[in-house]
């Protein structure tokens, strides 16, 4: 069998025209196109497309407050709802200490000192109290807008949250829980993404 016969398979075909050959109309000495038509890009292969990214390589910014920051704000919400309620109990606590020294009978100087010392340290608290209330109050305020500081304020006030809670267990076990929530929700990757967000 030669090559030129017209019915070898592996002869150069006989009687087709230059638009009819292999390359659909290509000029002579191109390479034809094998697979797939010009312009046409054959799918990816072995790893998927890669997420689209913002100018300069930045992935996309959250454009919403992420569920745990939204959650940690709700609970900075709570902490400082029960430390406004303990400053104003401990207030009312003072009075109550001048009537059990009435009560008692104990109208000496010793008395009357020792009664001074405990309405004291319960002014003290009471104002501490109602000094972190305020701090609750501004972080929370300021999870919508606020920037890196007000995450790591965050964490720290969390922080403190938890060892007043350990201090005052069994009653403060819940502000002890919630200050942990504060600072796991917080301090995850979507909280700091949040925190860090650019600002236009």
């Amino acid at each position: 069998m030669s090559f030129g016969e017209p019915d070898n398979p592996y002869g150069k075909p006989q009687g087709q025209q230059p638009d009819q050959q292999p390359g659909y109309g290509q000029q002579p000495g191109q390479q034809p196109g094998y697979g797939y038509p010009q312009g046409q890009q054959p799918p990816g292969y072995g790893y998927p497309q890669a997420p689209p990214v913002q100018p300069y390589g930045y992935p996309a910014a959250p454009t919403q407050m992420p569920g745990g920051v939204k959650a940690a704000r709700v609970m900075l919400w709570v902490i400082s709802g029960f430390q406004i309620l303990s400053g104003i109990l401990a207030f009312a606590a003072m009075g109550t200490i001048d009537e059990a020294i009435d009560d008692a009978g104990a109208g000496s100087a010793e008395a009357e000192a020792f009664a001074d010392l405990g309405k004291g340290v319960v002014a003290v608290v009471a104002v501490l109290t109602l000094i972190f209330a305020a701090l609750s109050i501004t972080l929370a305020l300021k999870m919508k807008s606020g920037r890196n500081a007000t995450r790591v304020c965050a964490i720290v006030y969390g922080a403190f949250a938890t060892l007043i809670g350990v201090l005052a267990l069994p009653l403060g076990i819940i502000t002890m829980a919630l200050g942990i929530l504060i600072i796991v929700f917080v301090a995850k990757s979507d909280g700091a993404a949040w925190f860090q967000r650019p600002r236009h």
